[in-house]
């Protein structure tokens, strides 16, 4: 996983006042969770839009009153209307205690389905693994070379190293449809 630098100022306020204010001068009210204790924290909008507007995920180098965690973004907020970010969760990893993150998923190769006149449809563009932090990659490669015509991928056919995955295991990952073109040619060759 890669890593992003984040400082974070302690809140000492607390309450809708202060949060109110907080937003107009264009900060964001944080918690760190996992810890001994919660932190709450401050951050400035513009410091995280790399964080938070990416597929990608991240282990956050979070500096606090001049301490650093490690930790991962866990849940973002954002206004209804205007789409600004309201609040942020950060969840404090270590290497002892396994996380539940979701990671995206890749699809690698050209499937025997497409080349036969279907089409690849990727379901589930995150799975939910559990893992230690070190161990979770930036993304799961699924490779769909030998993925047949109307054939489909399955949570519980895949495995990684070093990874439970917790997503539900009859979801559809990867499925290679029939298109009405594909249809036509099996129902002519069959008559």
């Amino acid at each position: 996983m890669k890593t992003f630098q984040l400082e974070g100022s302690v809140r000492t306020e607390l309450g809708k006042k202060a949060t109110r204010e907080m937003r107009k001068n264009d900060m964001i009210p944080c918690v760190l969770y996992g810890g001994k204790e919660n932190i709450s924290f401050e951050v400035k909008t513009s410091s995280v839009r790399k964080l938070i507007y990416t597929p990608e995920i991240f282990v956050v180098e979070l500096t606090i009153a001049g301490k650093t965690y490690n930790a991962v973004l866990k849940d973002s907020q954002f206004h209804p209307v205007t789409d600004r970010i309201l609040h942020l969760d950060f969840f404090e990893v270590s290497e002892a205690k396994p996380i539940v993150m979701e990671v995206p998923v890749k699809i690698e190769g050209l499937a025997e389905g497409v080349k036969q006149g279907g089409k690849l449809v990727q379901e589930m563009r995150k799975l939910k693994v559990k893992a230690i932090y070190t161990n979770i990659p930036e993304n799961l490669t699924i490779n769909v070379s030998n993925l047949g015509l109307g054939k489909t991928i399955q949570v519980k056919e895949l495995s990684f190293d070093n990874l439970e995955i917790v997503s539900a295991s009859m979801n559809v990952v990867v499925a290679v449809k029939l298109t009405r073109a594909a249809r036509g040619a099996a129902a002519k060759a069959n008559a």
